[in-house]
C-alpha cells in the first residue's frame, strides 16, 4: 500500500466512488433525463411528455380510480394468461422433450407459432372471441405459451441420464418419473422460459387492448396519447416497465429461495 493510499488520497477515493456500478447507473439515468427534458423543451411541442411533466402528474394519475382499474384489468389478464400458459406449456414441453413421437409431430408447429407476430394473429382471435376481455386473455396465453413449451422441452431433453437410470433401477412408475425427476430437473430451463413469457404476455395484453379497445393500461395509453395528454400516458408506460422489472426480480428471488443449487455461469454485473 502506498503512502497516498494510507493517507486516504482524495483522488483515489474519487476513482473508487466513480467506479461504483450503482453510481454509474444513477449518473447515466440523470444525464438521460436531462437530455430528454432539454430536448423536449427546445424542439418539441408543449404537449409532448417530459420528465418534469411526468413527475408532476405521476401521483394524481397512479392514485386515480380510472388508472387503478386499468392496471388491475391488465395485470389480472397477464397473471391469468401466464398461469394457463405455464400449466399447458410445461405439460406439452415435457412431452416433447421426453417423447420422440410427440417431438417430431409438434416441434415445427410450435416453432412456427412462436415466431408468428402477435399482431398477425389478433384479427383471428377477435373473430373467435369477439371484442371482449376474452380476446385479450387468448392473446396473452398465445404470447406466453410457446416460450414456456420450448424451454420446458429443452429442459426435459437435458435431464442427466444418471437421474433416469437410477429412477428406472428402482422401478419408478412412468408418471412419477416425469413429476419427480424430469420436471424438477427442468426447472432452470422452465424459469428461463417464464421470464421470456412474462414479457411477451405483458406485450400481448397491451397490444390486444390497443386492438380490441377493452379497459386496461393499453387503452389508457392510447386514449391519453390521442387526447394530447402525453405525460399521463407516459406514467402508464413507466408502470408497465416497473411491472416487467418487478416480475423479473420475483423470478430471481424464487430461484434463489427454491433452487439454491442453481447458479448461472455468468457473473452478475
Amino acid at each position: 500500500m502506498t503512502a497516498a493510499q494510507k493517507a486516504g488520497d482524495p483522488g483515489i477515493d474519487t476513482e473508487r466512488r466513480a467506479a461504483s456500478p450503482l453510481l454509474i447507473k444513477l449518473v447515466a439515468g440523470v444525464v438521460l433525463l436531462a437530455i430528454w427534458e432539454v430536448g423536449v423543451r427546445t424542439f418539441a411541442p408543449a404537449y409532448v411528455a417530459r420528465p418534469s411533466g411526468v413527475a408532476a402528474v405521476f401521483w394524481p394519475v397512479v392514485s386515480s380510480p380510472e388508472f387503478l382499474s386499468a392496471t388491475g384489468d391488465t395485470l389480472g389478464a397477464v397473471v391469468e394468461g401466464l398461469l394457463i400458459a405455464l400449466v399447458a406449456g410445461a405439460a406439452l414441453g415435457v412431452a416433447m422433450g421426453r417423447s420422440f413421437v410427440v417431438d417430431r409431430l409438434l416441434r415445427y408447429y410450435v416453432f412456427a407459432l412462436f415466431a408468428m407476430p402477435m399482431v398477425a394473429i389478433l384479427p383471428l382471435i377477435t373473430l373467435w372471441f369477439g371484442y371482449t376481455g376474452g380476446a385479450r386473455l387468448a392473446t396473452t396465453v398465445f404470447a406466453a405459451f410457446f416460450s414456456i413449451a420450448m424451454s420446458a422441452a429443452d429442459g426435459a431433453r437435458a435431464v442427466p441420464t444418471e437421474f433416469l437410470e437410477v429412477s428406472r433401477s428402482f422401478r419408478t412408475p412412468r408418471w412419477r418419473l416425469w413429476f419427480d425427476v424430469v420436471l424438477p430437473a427442468s426447472l432452470p430451463y422452465l424459469l428461463a422460459g417464464v421470464r421470456l413469457a412474462a414479457a411477451r404476455a405483458l406485450i400481448g395484453a397491451v397490444v390486444a387492448e390497443f386492438f380490441v379497445s377493452v379497459n386496461g393500461l393499453g387503452m389508457y395509453i392510447l386514449f391519453n396519447s390521442r387526447s394530447f395528454r402525453h405525460n399521463q400516458a407516459m406514467v402508464a408506460v413507466i408502470v408497465l416497465a416497473a411491472c416487467g422489472v418487478g416480475f423479473e426480480a420475483l423470478v430471481n428471488q424464487a430461484t434463489r429461495r427454491y433452487l439454491p443449487w442453481y447458479r448461472r455461469d455468468e457473473t452478475p454485473r
